[in-house]
């Protein structure tokens, strides 16, 4: 599975972005998740949508981020409304075994993309 994340950008505080990331090979089995990494910081957990469609998100996103998917399109989504600076950083989509339980931890996951950079402006 090769995944390609793209919709990053530049935008000030309070703004939205949606970002994207789209598989190659297997897909509707996957768990899909998504990832932040900042400059000198562990990647941390953002958002995970299940094989079913049950969603989780991280405490800081949570009411601000949306996740979804597309199976017929092979991708999943992030909405993220809201913005703050301190959401700045690489995010990165993560794909896992259809059998995960949480997908809240980066070991969850078999196949990375490589990323694409939010950065918000104060």
């Amino acid at each position: 599975v090769q995944l390609q994340a793209s919709g990053g950008g530049l935008v000030q505080a309070g703004g939205s972005l949606k970002l994207s990331c789209t598989a190659s090979g297997r897909f509707s089995g996957n768990a899909m998740g998504w990832f932040r990494q900042a400059p000198g910081k562990e990647r941390e957990f953002v958002a995970v949508i299940r094989v079913g469609g049950g969603a989780s998100y991280s405490d800081s996103e949570e009411g601000r981020f949306r996740i979804s998917r597309d199976n017929a399109k092979n991708t999943v989504y992030l909405q993220m409304n809201n913005l703050k600076p301190e959401d700045t950083g690489l995010y990165i989509c993560a794909a896992a075994p259809g059998s995960v339980v949480l997908g809240f931890t980066p070991g969850s996951y078999q196949y990375w993309g490589r990323g694409t950079q939010v950065t918000v402006s104060s």
